[in-house]
């Protein structure tokens, strides 16, 4: 399964996130510390967002993090106060491609998920019919976490808060494919929106800043986020809410 994170705060270079600390995302991607449902390495790509000047910028690859010799220098010299950077585990039968890896964008969101869904994709068809055809046809690949973020953008079109078009997409999504892992990270740059579902979390908030990671990195202090849970999240406000039971 895969590793990301997501940072709301002060501007700070992206490798100071990603690279930098001890046991970085960078480390993640080949020993992860708290792999749940498989694999032992994400070594099918990365994807950096950041924003300069409110509006969203994204780096993805299909290789290895380790192996990109341009993003030491890329991620030391870019700094941006949202931040969100993912590894990936491709699922067995889903393509390996740059378009696959996380994170995915409609205008200023940024999106990346954490988990598979089982049976996909005929488990997930009566969620798909829900769609607009033409926001099928524009999925960047035929892989679950795209449609994920297709259904919560397609919430958000309809005026729906960030925090319920996660939410209910989690929902409806584990009612069609129980036993799915559904950690997903979702941002505008002013708030992130994350989920624990039957994955690790965690958290770390300051006075002026919070960090989302799938596991803990660097000296600090991190809280664990209750499995099945929601995360709603500022530079400066914090609320983790029960999933189950929440309409």
């Amino acid at each position: 399964m895969c590793r990301h994170l997501a940072y709301l705060g002060p501007a700070v270079t992206l490798a100071s996130l990603v690279q930098e600390p001890s046991h970085s995302l960078f480390e993640q991607s080949w020993s992860p510390r708290d792999m749940r449902g498989g694999g032992s390495v994400n070594a099918d790509g990365f994807g950096l967002g950041w924003y300069v000047d409110g509006n969203s910028v994204r780096y993805r690859r299909n290789v290895p993090i380790w192996t990109d010799d341009n993003f030491p220098e890329l991620a030391g010299s870019i700094r941006s106060g949202a931040v969100i950077a993912a590894v990936r585990n491709g699922t067995d039968g889903m393509p390996h491609t740059e378009s696959s890896v996380s994170p995915f964008k409609v205008g200023n969101w940024l999106f990346s998920h954490n988990g598979r869904l089982p049976g996909y994709p005929e488990s997930t068809v009566k969620l798909a019919e829900q769609l607009p055809v033409a926001e099928l046809l524009k999925l960047d690949a035929p892989v679950d976490s795209a449609l994920l973020f297709a259904l919560v953008s397609n919430r958000l079109r309809d005026g729906i808060t960030p925090a319920d078009a996660v939410a209910s997409v989690v929902r409806e999504v584990e009612s069609v494919a129980p036993g799915s892992r559904l950690n997903l990270l979702l941002t505008d740059g002013e708030q992130i929106v994350a989920t624990s579902w039957t994955h690790s979390l965690r958290v770390r908030q300051t006075a002026d800043s919070v960090t989302v990671s799938s596991e803990p990195f660097g000296s600090a202090d991190w809280d664990e986020v209750p499995d099945r849970s929601l995360l709603v999240a500022t530079a400066t406000t914090l609320q983790i809410t029960p999933m189950e039971g929440r309409e």
